[in-house]
């Protein structure tokens, strides 16, 4: 038995070998479907992405409390938060996603470890990519910026750069459930904090929570929302691709 089946595989790979030498160059290339064309330039979103904020308005967000017009601050081309005011939140949902945000930490630091520069970005509103003013400040290394908040830690602590601007490149894939409310698939996000992997496919553990463990909860499309801490954090240059 064990001789007829070696001479079984020899036989097809003979065959697969044979078949291989017919190929022609041409016989595995194709044309279609043609990839859509987008346009890019240096410091402006890619020619397909919805802008989020470009430095004129909030018309792309409404507030988190009320859904009426956002309060928060913007002043040459930026947005900062209006302590008190509560959270802002797009307009429009989103699953799979590449986001690029650009943040920056309070002129004024004064605080330490949460109480410093502290907001948050919250990806589908529920999974919070924290920001902090990281420098020379002590916290716990799940609540540091670049973490996934008290799930997961950076993979490297990224300092602030010279213009103080950081920059968070996210590509997001949403978890997906079946339509009994069951989890299928874990949701996964990578991040690039200024250039660098801090994030690299993690698999969100569910709702972002301060006191307690993440909670799995079926959810559909939902939107960014940028949260208010109290700290006068800095936002520019947001904008999402649709994956």
């Amino acid at each position: 038995m064990l001789k007829y089946s070696l001479l079984i595989a020899l036989l097809a790979g003979a065959t697969y070998a044979g078949a291989q030498t017919k190929f022609q160059p041409q016989d595995t290339e194709f044309y279609e479907p043609v990839p859509r064309v987008v346009n890019t330039k240096a410091n402006s979103a890619p020619s397909d992405a919805l802008v989020l904020f470009d430095g004129k308005n909030l018309s792309e967000w409404v507030s988190e409390k009320d859904g009426s017009q956002p309060q928060w601050t913007i002043k040459d081309n930026i947005l900062t938060v209006k302590p008190g005011t509560g959270g802002i939140v797009t307009n429009k949902k989103f699953e799979d996603f590449q986001l690029h945000i650009e943040w920056k930490s309070p002129e004024t630091i004064k605080g330490e470890g949460q109480g410093r520069g502290n907001s948050g970005i919250f990806l589908q509103g529920i999974y919070e990519l924290q920001v902090l003013d990281n420098d020379n400040n002590k916290t716990y290394t799940n609540g540091q910026a670049g973490s996934i908040y008290k799930q997961s830690p950076p993979l490297a602590e990224v300092r602030k750069p010279e213009s103080g601007w950081h920059t968070y490149d996210v590509l997001y894939t949403a978890p997906r459930f079946n339509k009994d409310g069951m989890l299928i698939k874990r949701g996964q996000v990578t991040v690039l904090h200024n250039g660098v992997v801090v994030q690299y496919n993690t698999e969100l553990q569910g709702t972002t929570e301060y006191i307690g463990l993440p909670k799995m909860k079926a959810h559909g499309p939902g939107p960014i929302s940028l949260q208010d801490h109290g700290d006068l954090v800095s936002y520019r240059n947001i904008w999402i691709r649709e994956l």
